[in-house]
């Protein structure tokens, strides 16, 4: 089932383009990131699952690239771009191999039963 967003042609035609544009920037330095980079997290200062996760890949010996948007006290209106585009809700996001595998527990999980490796093809 696919993921429910609001039909375009249900945006009023003034605010079609802001919100297709709205930190465009982010989101489009976000995605060339996943394709980039095997195993991709992107978390924001101050939060202590972005740190367990970064944490949980080295000591699993997974290299990944890291991206930081602000804190709790900045840069919320780029991660809430963040969070429309992927439809995930929090931080960290943690994307391998361009797909988007969820927060610090559900790669834990990954780390835990093998299967990151296997998505990595190690």
């Amino acid at each position: 089932m696919p993921r429910q967003t609001l039909e375009e042609t249900r945006l009023h035609p003034a605010i079609r383009d802001k919100v297709a544009n709205l930190n465009a920037d982010t989101v489009h330095n976000v995605q060339a990131a996943t394709l980039s980079n095997p195993v991709l997290v992107v978390g924001m200062a101050q939060n202590p699952y972005c740190k367990r996760a970064r944490k949980a890949l080295d000591a699993a010996s997974v290299p990944h690239h890291y991206l930081e948007y602000g804190s709790y006290f900045s840069q919320w209106k780029p991660r809430g771009a963040l969070k429309m585009w992927a439809g995930w809700p929090t931080f960290p996001m943690v994307f391998v191999k361009g797909s988007l595998i969820g927060g610090c527990d559900d790669l834990k999980k990954l780390i835990d039963s093998g299967e990151l490796k296997r998505l990595l093809g190690e």
